[in-house]
């Protein structure tokens, strides 16, 4: 049995999104393992101020860009990951393969660390049961509105406004983002750890080192994580999801490796808090709908305005008095860009981006960032200490904009959303933020947060 190291380091990872980013963190510290998400790549001084943590993760927009600025970044980030000493080194993906050739590519994410790391092979966990998100037979699924769903049939994902998927099988999608062959370890193959590793063994010895996991449940989640680690090479490349830690935890704990944890408790309710959202999603939709009906005070944030500059900074300003007056008069404002993808802002953007030129990608960095300038405006003026902000993209853009360089995780809600603090050098240290991707978190999501967050029964 391997041991865990004792000191620095045991994961090292680098998100394509905000969002995704804070999840591995969070899976990491309520596990056990006090864990920093940078969201630049740190100093040394900052790497300093956080010594002795076990996970150390750098936040991205990677998911929203194109491969030439994967081509002119991501290399020297990937050093950056490598310089930090992790036995695993981790390229953090959604859950749901959110990708395509020409935006936040896998595949070529993949092809430019395969130099810096180079492990002999490379495994890609997406599945994240926690999640309720499972690989059966090279197939991914996921929950959505109404149960669980094949992924090229999912309510929500084969719609996407960005990267709507239409093909379910891992490999198959991953195979028109590189040219790298591609194999599968399936459920068979994890009936035993022999088994597993044997099925590694063959493939990479035939010359398949990009391997994806199946993974249905507890078992499987810790068969993958005794795979990871067990068949890991010096700083061992993976991709996937949060599910790749919450695999490796099982293992260590299973182990007795790693003691077990319980979870912490939340923080308590908060006077005052502030959310804007980016997001399009009928899971975030259904979010505004309870905050509306629960005491938010909503605020429609006309995105069309980003397409002129004199435009974005009227709205920025509506928006900003519209929430302090909401403030002054006892509610928590709820600054949004769409209730779902039905919202006939959506078409409205899509015609106004079409009369004007400017690309969607551009548009989406614009809404982002003038969502941050207003909720950084907003916590400035009414001396707010708690925030969310809805969106994986959109938390990207817009945290940027508060000043922050580092987050660490304070209580625990749903998988992949917990309450975070801030850390900075501005008046913005000690914030309490939340980051939720678009199809994240419960309806009343917002008020438990407000609350404070912590686990529930």
């Amino acid at each position: 049995m391997s041991s865990l190291p004792k000191e620095g380091p045991l994961v090292a990872w680098y998100g394509d999104d905000f969002t995704g980013s804070a999840a591995v963190m969070e899976v990491l510290t309520f596990a056990g393992l006090p864990s920093v998400l940078f969201l630049e790549p740190p100093t040394p001084a900052q790497l300093a101020r956080f010594a002795g943590l076990r996970g150390i993760g750098i936040a991205s927009t990677a998911r929203a860009q194109g491969p030439d600025w994967m081509d002119a970044n991501l290399p020297a980030l990937f050093e950056t990951l490598r310089g930090l000493g992790a036995p695993i080194n981790h390229y953090k993906t959604c859950s749901t393969l959110d990708s395509a050739p020409e935006v936040g590519s896998i595949g070529r994410a993949i092809d430019l660390a395969a130099p810096v790391f180079g492990s002999d092979w490379v495994p890609i966990m997406v599945a994240a049961p926690p999640l309720r998100r499972y690989q059966a037979f090279g197939q991914l699924f996921a929950s959505g509105p109404g149960g669980v769903f094949r992924l090229d049939r999912h309510p929500v994902m084969a719609r996407h406004p960005v990267t709507p998927m239409d093909e379910a099988d891992v490999a198959r999608h991953l195979a028109r983002q590189t040219d790298r062959p591609l194999g599968l370890i399936d459920l068979e193959d994890l009936a035993t750890a022999d088994q597993a590793l044997e099925a590694r063994r063959r493939q990479v010895a035939d010359g398949t080192s990009l391997l994806t996991l199946d993974c249905i449940d507890e078992a499987t989640l810790g068969m993958c994580g005794r795979l990871i680690w067990e068949a890991r090479g010096n700083h061992q490349f993976v991709v996937g999801s949060q599910g790749i830690e919450y695999a490796l935890i099982r293992h260590w704990q299973d182990s007795g490796l790693l003691p077990r944890h319980a979870p912490p408790a939340g923080i308590g309710r908060a006077k005052r808090m502030a959310v804007v959202s980016g997001s399009v999603s009928p899971v975030t939709a259904a979010q505004i709908d309870w905050s509306l009906a629960n005491g938010f005070a909503g605020i429609a944030f006309d995105a069309r305005a980003v397409v002129d500059t004199t435009s974005m900074a009227r709205a920025e300003e509506a928006a900003v008095a519209a929430a302090l007056e909401a403030i002054g008069r006892g509610q928590d404002p709820l600054i949004f860009t769409a209730r779902g993808p039905d919202d006939p802002a959506v078409p409205a953007l899509r015609e106004a981006l079409a009369r004007s030129g400017l690309a969607t990608e551009t548009a989406n960095e614009r809404i982002g960032t003038a969502l941050g300038r207003i909720i950084d405006r907003i916590i400035r003026r009414a001396n707010l200490r708690r925030a969310v902000i809805s969106g994986g993209d959109t938390s990207g853009y817009a945290t940027r904009q508060l000043g922050i360089h580092a987050l660490t995780a304070l209580a625990p809600t749903l998988p992949g959303a917990a309450l975070l603090r801030a850390h900075s050098d501005s008046t913005h240290d000690g914030l309490e933020l939340a980051l939720k991707g678009g199809q994240m978190g419960s309806p009343d999501y917002f008020g438990w947060i407000r609350d404070g967050g912590g686990p529930r029964g």
